[in-house]
């Protein structure tokens, strides 16, 4: 029997994945696996999973929001582990797993890991980390760092747009710089995302973007107007204008650098990412996937 390494997040969105627990194991048991479970705590080195990874393992399955799965996809990659995982939705967005198409349903998503086969998509890379969904920096994109867990397991994805919204009298413009081979910018902005998947907070901003197209979508919203700008991105975020609006720079490339003057802040997948200057690449099928449509 091949054995699953299963690394789950107790305190991920409700906790609803200790709900699961036994489904999960029951479910895998049937498929003829044995799954071996790594509890995510506060004063355990998660690198410690993987200390017993080996071709007996068939897949590692996650179960936790988009930082958790960052955390992991960070280790196996640098630690040259070639073999598939699987995401289970267990956060409070969980913007990665809704982009290869997982159920909001846990026990779905587990149906249906169970029935597919891997399949490759891309990864972005800012300096030396790797991200599954989005790299950003501006207004919006370090609320999930800034938001607490209750409100965030209270309100959902709510919770990301009012802790946003407070920090609107505070919030000071990036003065930033982008180059790539596709497109370019230089000037004041309010945010920026790198898109590797499609949503942010659970709202959806690249709509046309994929996972394995070995392009990254850069959206850029410049500085100018800035009320005016933010109905665009709500309109847009809402689904009620598909085009990006003058202002709202919209460019795919698989790689760029970016220049941002006082080191602001930046994110990946929800946890804090690196300073200026910064050189981001898609590198193409890069992980094996379960799961994916």
């Amino acid at each position: 029997m091949k054995k699953v390494k299963f690394i789950y997040n107790p305190f991920s969105g409700e906790r609803e994945i200790l709900k699961y627990l036994d489904y999960i194991i029951n479910a895998y048991q049937r498929h003829n696996f044995i799954i071996v479970p790594f509890r995510i705590s506060y004063n355990i080195n998660l690198e410690n999973a993987f200390t017993d990874i080996d071709d007996s393992y068939d897949h590692i399955l996650v179960s936790g929001g988009d930082g958790t799965v960052n955390q992991v996809i960070n280790i196996i990659k640098n630690k040259n582990i070639d073999i598939p995982v699987a995401v289970l939705p267990a956060g409070t967005a969980n913007d990665f797993a809704h982009v290869i198409g997982m159920p909001h349903s846990i026990r779905q998503s587990v149906d249906m890991i169970l029935k597919s086969s891997p399949k490759f998509i891309d990864l972005g890379k800012v300096n030396d980390k790797y991200f599954i969904n989005i790299f950003s920096c501006g207004l919006f994109t370090d609320v999930s760092q800034k938001t607490p867990t209750n409100q965030k397991n209270t309100f959902g994805k709510l919770a990301y747009y009012f802790t946003g919204l407070k920090e609107l009298p505070n919030f000071k413009k990036l003065n930033l710089s982008v180059t790539s081979e596709h497109g370019d910018f230089s000037g004041s902005s309010i945010l920026f995302f790198v898109f590797n998947g499609r949503t942010a907070g659970g709202f959806e901003i690249a709509h046309d973007s994929l996972v394995d197209d070995g392009m990254l979508d850069v959206i850029i919203v410049d500085g100018e107007n800035i009320l005016e700008k933010l109905t665009f991105v709500s309109q847009f975020i809402l689904k009620k204008n598909l085009e990006y609006p003058k202002g709202i720079i919209h460019f795919k490339t698989d790689k760029l650098e970016i220049n941002i003057e006082n080191n602001y802040t930046t994110d990946i997948d929800g946890e804090p990412g690196p300073v200026s200057p910064l050189k981001i690449t898609c590198e193409k099928k890069s992980l094996k996937i379960l799961g994916y449509l």
